[in-house]
């Protein structure tokens, strides 16, 4: 099929399958597939809910024509069987997040709001998890109508745990061969050729409730650690009209003595601190303002200041790093817990070549020692890059610039996707990170999480015209 004929024959079959996507979609959004390892059995590593969203997702695969597979619960796959058993891959996710703080709208269903899709996983990344079985489907539809298999074999992998650890893929590449090429629909257009390495963290106090003058009951923020809060509440121990509420900041007093402190800052994506205002840095410097602390909560909240509000740069925890391929290293703190009578805070960062992770774990390390507390490694990510001029991210840049009308190059991110575990992948849309969004438009891991339907419709012909140029390449 000619191109011209097959961005026709695209258009159209996006006309005729849109509301069956957004059907498919609200399936898949309204099962709350949260990692569970507490729940994790036997063909469930990852949890009933997360089971259930690869079920689902698998049996949306089957209705549309694919040949479906489960592989013991940790991933699944949907595959076009080709004239050859060489694969070119799709790899998305039906596991998220938690919902979190401050969602107006219910975060495990749909809301469609003028244009737009609201609810966690439209965006990242079971919205664009359909389209890639859309894609494939409009493939199937092709080879029925001509008798004619694609080259390759297309294979729709269905993750199931990449918001944690990726451990779904690194089962898969354990048991499967690695596919020619892949991409993911987890990121931004035009493309993404390298990813920054990520590094989890956390700063464990010891029992700081049993110290004299403790005055800080509990802290609670944010959802996972991949994820600036924008919100942020401690229960701290204050006397009548000791504290007073300021701009995003309430003061809640209680009866039994203690004061409720809630602050309001802006969230987003730990790999995009920029604009972003760390509810956590919010309420440990507004604790340390009024004094509401003794000397070991003063060491920790000090801590809390330079993790989640002096810097986003890593310059205020003394890791500030960059290079001319990826850029600044970033550093944020995503969640903070009360454990065992003390606080347990989470942080990540994301970071180029001129620095290693054995670097950051050693100065982290000392910091922590400075102000009393432990710090422990969760997991290491090292720095991913494929070369943008290689033939298959040539012909995926070419197809968006066809689209969008603008030239195209591939770029390099702090965000880490399920490409950085394959040899040949790259990150390849669904979002548009130049739509302008409304104000009530949330951004993934963060409330009200949304993007216009137009975005994934355009993501839709895109992959459907990118694909059928793959198969034209030489793997």
């Amino acid at each position: 099929m000619a191109d011209e004929e097959l961005k026709r024959a695209a258009d159209a079959y996006v006309d005729e399958v849109w509301e069956d996507v957004v059907s498919d979609i609200r399936t898949l959004v309204r099962i709350p597939s949260v990692r569970d390892r507490e729940g994790a059995r036997p063909g469930m590593p990852w949890g009933k809910a997360s089971h259930d969203a690869l079920v689902a997702a698998l049996g949306i695969a089957s209705r549309l024509g694919l040949d479906a597979h489960e592989c013991e619960g940790y991933i699944g796959y949907a595959d076009l069987r080709g004239a050859s058993d060489t694969q070119i891959a799709t790899i998305a996710h039906t596991d998220v997040v938690p919902e979190g703080l401050g969602w107006t709208v219910d975060p495990f269903d749909v809301t469609r709001r003028e244009g737009y899709l609201l609810g966690r996983g439209v965006l990242d990344d079971k919205g664009p998890f359909v389209l890639s079985l859309y894609a494939a489907n409009f493939f199937r539809h092709q080879v029925e109508e001509t008798g004619k298999p694609l080259p390759y074999t297309l294979r729709c992998l269905v993750g199931n745990e990449e918001e944690c650890e990726m451990g779904d893929l690194k089962w898969y590449l354990r048991h499967y061969p690695e596919p020619a090429f892949a991409f993911t629909p987890d990121a931004d257009f035009p493309l993404i050729c390298g990813e920054k390495g990520v590094f989890h963290g956390h700063f464990t106090t010891g029992r700081l409730a049993d110290e004299p003058g403790a005055r800080i009951v509990s802290l609670n923020a944010g959802t996972v650690a991949n994820a600036i809060p924008g919100q942020a509440e401690a229960v701290v121990r204050a006397g009548a009209g000791e504290l007073e509420p300021r701009e995003g900041i309430e003061v809640e007093e209680r009866a039994d003595g203690t004061c409720l402190v809630r602050t309001h800052g802006i969230g987003g994506h730990a790999s995009l601190p920029a604009g972003t205002r760390n509810a956590i840095g919010m309420l440990a410097d507004y604790l340390l303002d009024h004094g509401v602390c003794n000397e070991p909560e003063r060491s920790f909240l000090s801590l809390e200041h330079l993790l989640c509000s002096a810097s986003t740069d890593g310059s205020s925890l003394g890791i500030a790093s960059a290079d001319e391929k990826f850029g600044p290293l970033t550093c944020i703190g995503g969640t903070v817990r009360t454990v065992d009578g003390g606080f347990v805070q989470t942080m990540d960062a994301r970071y180029p070549t001129s620095i290693t992770d054995a670097q950051i774990e050693s100065t982290l390390a000392d910091l922590a020692a400075q102000h009393g507390c432990a710090f422990g490694v969760d997991g290491v990510k090292v720095p991913f890059y494929i070369d943008p001029s290689s033939a298959p991210i040539r012909t995926l840049l070419d197809t968006y610039s066809e689209y969008s009308g603008r030239p195209a190059k591939a770029q390099v991110i702090g965000g880490g996707t399920y490409a950085r575990n394959f040899k040949r992948a790259c990150a390849f849309g669904a979002n548009e990170p130049t739509a302008k969004l409304p104000s009530w438009v949330g951004p993934e891991h963060g409330p009200d999480e949304g993007v216009a339907e137009e975005t994934l419709r355009q993501a839709l012909r895109i992959y459907i015209v990118s694909i059928a140029r793959l198969m034209r390449l030489d793997f």
